[in-house]
């Protein structure tokens, strides 16, 4: 297997930021260089936050190949290259490899509800493109799950599988998988950064991180130095607004909050709308608690 940096700490699920319906490659540029500085340890692009079901092909490799040349190797690049279509799944992921990408992130095959046969053949396929895979369970996006047997056996069975963004929300879950293998977890709800650490997760791929990159990354990295006394008083913290990134369907939250903070339009592409205007105010008060001057 290609060699690749450990996946752990604090990465981030970067929104795509558009601008009159396209893609704003400046905002972009601004957002990765915002996180590299806030220390984050690694961007995944065209994830759900990234908005990719509603991003043409043509874009979501695009903004892939955008984020790996702004990156210019500084930190992993984790693409978002998962699809109901095996075949479409690999040109993704394929075209990733190409421009560089250091891993990719496989989200279950939403809609069509394929066996754990089909999923485990679905991952065998994309691993013939030869890029690390991060399986990605989030059964309350796709309707299906990764049962934690099948989650082993492909990591046993399929050299790429390095690591999972374990979003079931089940403690016992993400406790079945570490008790059964080495894999990386990686926790894919920041409230449960903390808990899924206490299991064996190594990280979290993290919507508020657009944001509060420095805040998140502290937080994993004390969480990583064993002082759990320091580690829960941040988690309580931060938990407002671990919860408040989800008063509405990610990515409106966050793309609400990083434009009061005047860093990217309030753009969002049909059929996901702007926040609802009573949770307007309610989120300014959580950002202001953190510094943020909302405007």
């Amino acid at each position: 297997m290609t060699d690749m940096p450990r996946l752990q700490g604090s990465m981030v699920a970067i929104v795509t930021p558009f601008a009159d319906g396209q893609v704003d490659y400046e905002a972009l540029a601004r957002l990765i260089e915002f996180q590299i500085a806030g220390g984050t340890q690694g961007i995944v692009p065209c994830g759900t936050t990234g908005e990719s079901p509603t991003l043409s092909h043509a874009e979501h490799g695009e903004v892939i190949e955008f984020t790996i040349k702004q990156v210019a190797r500084r930190i992993p690049v984790i693409a978002g290259t998962g699809s109901n279509s095996t075949e479409e799944a690999a040109r993704l992921t394929q075209r990733a490899k190409d421009a560089g990408a250091d891993a990719c992130l496989i989200v279950n095959p939403y809609y069509n509800k394929p066996t754990q046969q089909g999923m485990f053949d679905h991952i065998a396929r994309l691993a013939e493109v030869e890029l690390p895979i991060v399986l990605y369970n989030i059964p309350g996006r796709t309707s299906i799950e990764l049962a934690p047997e099948t989650i082993v056996r492909m990591y046993n069975e399929i050299e790429m599988v390095v690591a999972i963004k374990e979003a079931t929300g089940k403690l016992d879950t993400a406790s079945e998988i570490a008790a059964a293998c080495d894999i990386t977890i990686l926790s894919g709800d920041d409230s449960l950064t903390l808990p899924l650490s206490s299991v064996g997760a190594s990280g979290v791929i993290s919507v508020l991180a657009n944001i509060l990159p420095i805040e998140m990354r502290n937080f994993c990295d004390t969480i990583a130095s064993g002082d759990i006394t320091a580690a829960r008083a941040m988690h309580l913290k931060l938990f407002p607004l671990f919860k408040g990134m989800f008063v509405q369907t990610n990515p409106i939250p966050i793309k609400a909050a990083l434009s009061m903070a005047g860093m990217i339009r309030n753009e969002l592409r049909l059929p996901m709308s702007p926040l609802s205007d009573e949770y307007r105010a309610p989120l300014a008060e959580l950002l202001g608690q953190f510094g943020i001057e909302c405007l």
